[in-house]
């Protein structure tokens, strides 16, 4: 589909424990839309934690077709892999991964440091999603000088930092208390608004809500793939 920012065809993905093979994904199909919001959800072993990690060019399928933003990524080698992560992905994790020696501008910046781009451009760039996030006051401050909450905005500036296609963030909230993570949630929604592609990885089902589509897994296989009105959405 012309307008699909990500396309599966019969995803599988299987690894050998001892003799024996373990499938985990036995045929994902499916389509992801521009400036779509999607929740994935599943219980533990469903294998969303594998389809994430190929939605984020993590990992490679075992069989299938992956076309990301035009580009067929189930048959690229570990460089061509990276160098699209870096260029069509931003990623946000649960732990946040932030580098601790590095200010909160440093690390927005970083991606931009491995696409080569200037330090004054990148400075600007990441001065202006740290405005995005409401944290250009804590620009100069260091990860261990800011809470859970502004360690996640910092996260999320940096995967806004290169205009990816997409934006996948793993449990954003799992380390957050509950006002937290609304406020990050929130600034999610207002990503979304501004026309990004979220994918968000997630157990909670009030997390999920936030979502305009939620896509269920179990064992292995799509359970269901539902779309909300827009008077259904938090």
């Amino acid at each position: 589909m012309s307008d699909s920012v990500i396309h599966l065809e019969e995803i599988k993905k299987s690894y050998i424990m001892g003799k024996q093979e373990l499938q985990v994904l036995k045929g994902i199909s499916l389509d992801i839309l521009r400036n779509e919001y999607v929740a994935l959800m599943g219980p533990s072993g469903s294998g969303k934690s594998t389809l994430m990690n190929i939605l984020g060019c993590l990992d490679s399928p075992s069989a299938g077709k992956y076309v990301l933003n035009g580009h067929d990524v189930s048959t690229m080698l570990d460089n061509d892999l990276a160098d699209i992560r870096n260029k069509e992905i931003g990623f946000v994790f649960q732990q946040f991964n932030l580098l601790p020696r590095l200010t909160a501008l440093e690390n927005v910046a970083l991606p931009l440091v491995y696409a080569g781009i200037n330090k004054k451009t990148r400075t600007e760039m990441a001065q202006e999603v740290l405005r995005k996030v409401d944290l250009m006051d804590r620009s100069h401050h260091k990860p261990n000088e800011l809470s859970g909450g502004q360690c996640q905005r910092v996260a999320i500036a940096r995967a806004l930092v290169n205009n990816p296609s997409i934006i996948l963030a793993d449990e954003p909230t799992g380390n957050l208390d509950t006002k937290t993570s609304y406020e990050i949630m929130n600034i999610f929604a207002k990503i979304h608004d501004e026309g990004n592609t979220v994918v968000l990885v997630t157990h909670e089902e009030d997390i999920s809500n936030y979502a305009k589509r939620v896509i269920r897994l179990r064992d292995g296989v799509l359970e269901s793939d539902k779309r909300k009105d827009a008077s259904s959405v938090v």
